[in-house]
């Protein structure tokens, strides 16, 4: 294993069923795993995972695999499911035990449900931001629209509409292109089929299923998303029903335009009882009231 300093803490090296992994570090206290979103890793999120570190917690976030210098997954494991077991495996590798924090945004967040539905010692609390898996389109009077029909020149139309939405483009936007044409470059078939993972992805039994498991669960939600439609956040919020929701300003990557605002909800959110279920009403006293759960 190696490691040197990096931009958010420490970066490291090491193998994961032997296959090249890099991951990084940061600060002391309870773990947060920090799963990161569809063609980045977690050097896009940089300052806000530092700023997370910074007010107290152990900040773990690996590249998962295919992006980031991590080695891609087998064909056969090019699930939700075998990303989840590669998570499995890195965290026995470094060192970390269970149960822990875990946040995933967009693709990352998809993950972590399927990590928290499969593994039910590893994960203590899920914090999903803007997190795929709601599955739904559009919603109308003959029957829900999947995600699945979503033409991809949609998908197309609203990803730039929403790196046009709100960013401090100067500053950001360079970042997320140089994250994800690195990744492109490097490997760009796991970039396209991470993508139609993301794109099919239909998670609502899992999150029901937590939610009879009474898993605690934070909702956190960039008001502005044109890449995730209101649909889908609703879809998500039913299946999960009683879970806390915040939404805040801000599109689809928000967390990465905004690292003040990020920081601060995820501090209010891990500095509450952080690894106690629950109350019953679906908040927790000391947090900022939630958004209504969907009827």
């Amino acid at each position: 294993m190696t490691e040197r300093r990096g931009p958010i803490g420490r970066r490291h090296e090491g193998r994961v069923d032997g296959r090249r992994a890099v991951w990084w570090t940061a600060g002391d206290g309870p773990v947060v795993l920090f799963l990161h979103g569809w063609a980045l890793s977690p050097a896009s999120y940089r300052a806000g995972l530092a700023q997370l570190a910074a007010r107290g917690g152990r900040v773990v976030a690996p590249a998962l695999p295919g992006f980031g210098g991590t080695g891609e997954l087998p064909a056969a494991a090019h699930t939700l499911e075998g990303y989840a077991r590669w998570v499995v495996r890195f965290l026995e590798e470094v060192g970390v035990d269970g149960p822990v924090t875990v946040v995933g945004h967009s693709f990352g967040g998809g993950v972590a449900v399927r990590l928290a539905h499969d593994s039910v010692d590893v994960v203590s609390r899920l914090v999903l931001v803007n997190s795929i898996g709601g599955a739904v389109w559009a919603a109308g009077p003959r029957g829900d629209r999947l995600m699945s029909e979503r033409p991809w020149w949609d998908w197309g139309l609203h990803l730039q509409a929403d790196l046009g939405s709100g960013w401090s483009a100067s500053r950001v936007v360079p970042v997320i292109v140089s994250d994800a044409a690195t990744n492109a470059l490097r490997n760009p078939f796991a970039v396209w089929k991470v993508a139609e993972l993301a794109r099919t992805a239909d998670l609502r039994d899992e999150l029901e299923e937590l939610r009879r498991r009474r898993l605690p669960v934070v909702v956190v939600w960039g008001r502005q998303d044109r890449v995730l439609p209101a649909a889908s956040f609703a879809a998500l919020r039913l299946a999960l029903g009683d879970a806390v929701v915040h939404t805040v300003e801000g599109s689809h990557s928000w967390l990465i335009s905004d690292p003040d605002a990020f920081t601060e909800v995820l501090t209010n959110v891990l500095s509450t009882s952080a690894l106690q279920p629950l109350v019953e009403s679906g908040r927790e006293d000391g947090l900022p009231e939630p958004d209504a759960p969907a009827s």
